[in-house]
């Protein structure tokens, strides 16, 4: 392992051109003022611990005290000056009142995960916004409410603005003080596709997108100036127990419908317009906005008209944001999002008086809460249509990204900083939603993988000792992007020749990292020269178990397929292999799996062309769950439930299942990403 060290010193035209940057856009101390308003309670232990291992913490206040305690005027210089004020505001922890209205109040607790979760006092109870990305941090959220406001009202409702992890996750810890025994009787609220994105997203490409989110919020970093300062949407993502109670009421689907324009109510405030759903949960009235396909999938905005609030869901908060996260996702359409931000402000913007979001702290007064939502709106707007007329001139995702930059009437806010998102990344993923990866120039059609790519490269140069030479005469330059580039061909193309390589591109990386705005971009370089460093470490296997026990039978097997060794299978198995199932439970269910050409087909109840099945497999729909991710694998599992008699199947058909259980594969969840994979 190459022992570098241990930590580089900023050089200096990084640190001068960090400076600099806070000069471009004009002060604002009100951001400070607002983050800080309404605050109520601090946080009332320094750490919070996992639930089932005391050791282990999933949170820690005091890790951040370096952020909390610091000035706006004072950034070191290894941060970019407006990163580190981001840093600064997204690191006030605490319950906050954010406003008051006829049944009570409206709180928000911040800096306890990435997300926020908001309470809204009823006539009797609690309505839960957004419980948080674990079950520990909104547990100990929801303590931090009750201890400070005396208030022990019962949880009455529930709503998940939109499918990420971090606004559902904690779900669970909400119910810690009744041991856990969930009330099924309150309404849980999302909006509709909800269940069916969050599925995708955690379990489909779970693995892979938990991987690149370890560099995306520098999980393996320390906090402080030469390392992780937040991720600009707040500090980073708790690690605790993910969680899931299945909505029950989806805006949108089955059982709801837009409110008619003859039950449209004065109490509603806003005028009547089609679209708009309403909820009414213990005396709290709920307009819904639905917004798909924007910052996610499923997604929505809520308003409240008795406190004539807007909550934005992550379609409005203090950064521009994504539209294709460097963690891996769908990539987000810019012009729904600029449309339905529009929606939102002739919906809502001449009756709203406080604007608060699932992120980043609120905004009061009208009319900058207008200002605010339609500059938001400009920004998407803007990348989506410059994106698409210079694609129409020709120009590549990379060009477009290097020659496009928000005009100053949109640079100029705090809040259109690329914190979180970027415009260089933006504007590919623009490129990338209308045109896909292929630039259309046929030399990039067929392109070598790296490892062949960096050895014709090298030997192209001359030598490994040629390339770092280079490689170091650009360092020098302070051409830090083209160090990176030119070192990676030596890293993946000669991995046993390529320590010195290694250790030059740490020092780039982390130059890259200390200089970027980009609170993603910062945690992605200086990760990178961690595990250049350090190597990879393997993380804690949080598997997705919630999620697992809400998936349908379709979502099941669609799990199993993707982790199908489809060309072993398909040279292995000339003949198909069908098995077909009896699902007992809360209902019965059959369905037909088909394994053939490496492919495992499923088709709900018979399937008509799959011919006569080998075998019937009968068992409960637990165990099957339980099958997902037993810790010796899914073969060995399914055998050990026959021999206990949880599964049934005829005699002597045992193997075929088993057979098809063998091409199942295990996610690597420490894949390499900036080496190759140690031979070793």
């Amino acid at each position: 392992m190459p022992e570098f060290a241990p930590q580089v010193e900023v050089e200096p035209s990084v640190a001068e051109s960090n400076q600099q940057i806070i000069n471009t856009i004009p002060p604002n101390s009100e951001d400070f003022e607002d983050a800080r308003r309404g605050l109520v309670a601090l946080p009332e232990i320094p750490a919070i611990p996992a639930r089932r291992e005391g050791d282990r913490i999933v949170w820690n206040f005091v890790s951040y005290d370096f952020l909390s305690q610091g000035q706006a005027d004072e950034a070191p210089p290894s941060v970019n000056a407006s990163l580190w004020r981001q840093g600064l505001l997204t690191a006030q922890a605490g319950l906050f009142e954010v406003t008051a209205y006829e049944h009570g109040k409206i709180y928000q607790v911040r800096g306890y995960d990435l997300s926020n979760m908001t309470i809204v006092e009823g006539d009797s109870g609690i309505l839960v916004i957004d419980p948080l990305a674990c079950y520990e941090t909104a547990q100990w959220a929801l303590k931090l409410y009750r201890d400070t406001t005396g208030s022990q009202r019962p949880i009455v409702g529930i709503i998940y603005t939109h499918s990420h992890v971090d606004h559902f996750g904690g779900v669970r810890g909400l119910f810690h003080e009744t041991n856990d025994v969930v009330n099924t009787d309150i309404p849980i609220i999302a909006p509709d596709g909800f269940l069916e994105h969050a599925v995708s997203e955690n379990v489909y490409a779970g693995p892979a997108m938990a991987r690149r989110s370890e560099y995306m919020y520098a999980a393996k970093l320390d906090n402080g100036p030469h390392g992780q300062v937040g991720s600009g949407l707040g500090l980073t993502v708790s690690t605790g127990e993910v969680t899931l109670v299945p909505p029950n009421v989806n805006i949108g689907g089955t059982g709801t419908a837009p409110v008619p324009r003859g039950d449209w109510s004065a109490k509603d405030v806003i005028p009547w317009r089609p679209g708009l759903y309403r909820q009414l949960i213990d005396g709290i009235r709920l307009i819904f906005q639905l917004t798909p396909g924007t910052e996610a999938p499923a997604e929505m905005n809520i308003y409240l008209p008795q406190a004539r609030s807007l909550c934005a869901a992550e379609n409005a908060t203090h950064t521009l944001h994504n539209l294709l996260t460097l963690r891996g996702a769908q990539v987000r359409d810019a012009h729904a999002w600029s449309k339905y931000l529009t929606e939102t402000i002739q919906t809502f913007g001449e009756h709203t008086d406080v604007e608060f979001a699932s992120h980043h702290w609120p905004r009061w007064g009208n009319e900058k809460i207008v200002e605010y939502l339609s500059n938001q709106r400009d920004v998407y707007g803007y990348l989506n249509d410059q994106a698409l007329r210079l694609i129409n001139a020709g120009k590549t995702g990379i060009e477009i990204a290097e020659e496009l930059e928000l005009p100053e009437s949109l640079a100029g806010h705090w809040y259109t900083r690329g914190y979180y998102g970027s415009i260089s990344h933006d504007l590919k993923a623009v490129y990338q939603r209308y045109m896909g990866w292929f630039d259309g120039n046929p030399a990039h059609l067929w392109n070598l993988p790296p490892a062949k790519a960096g050895a014709h490269y090298v030997e192209a140069i001359g030598s490994v000792e040629a390339v770092v030479t280079k490689a170091q005469q650009a360092y020098d330059r302070g051409e830090y992007r083209w160090v990176a580039e030119l070192l990676n061909h030596v890293i993946f193309g000669h991995p046993g020749d390529s320590s010195t390589a290694k250790e030059l591109q740490h020092k780039a990386l982390t130059q890259l990292g200390y200089g970027s705005e980009n609170g993603t971009w910062r945690n992605f370089y200086l990760t990178g020269a961690h595990e250049l460093a350090n190597g990879i470490e393997r993380p804690a296997n949080q598997e997705p178990g919630d999620l697992v026990l809400s998936m349908n039978l379709e979502q099941y097997f669609a799990t199993l397929a993707r982790s199908i060794d489809g060309p072993t299978a398909a040279r292995e198995q000339g003949d198909p292999i069908v098995l077909q199932w009896q699902i007992t439970g809360a209902e019965e269910e059959t369905c037909t799996t088909t394994l053939r050409n490496g492919v495992l087909v499923y088709v709900p109840g018979k399937d008509l062309f799959a011919g006569t099945p080998q075998t019937v497999i009968r068992l409960n729909r637990d165990v099957l769950n339980g099958l997902m991710y037993a810790p010796d694998g899914y073969k060995v599992a399914f055998g050990t439930a026959v021999r206990d008699g949880l599964v049934h199947i005829p005699e002597g058909k045992q193997d075929y299942a088993e057979t098809v259980f063998s091409y199942l594969t295990a996610p690597n969840p420490s894949f390499p990403i900036v080496a190759p994979a140690d031979p070793s």
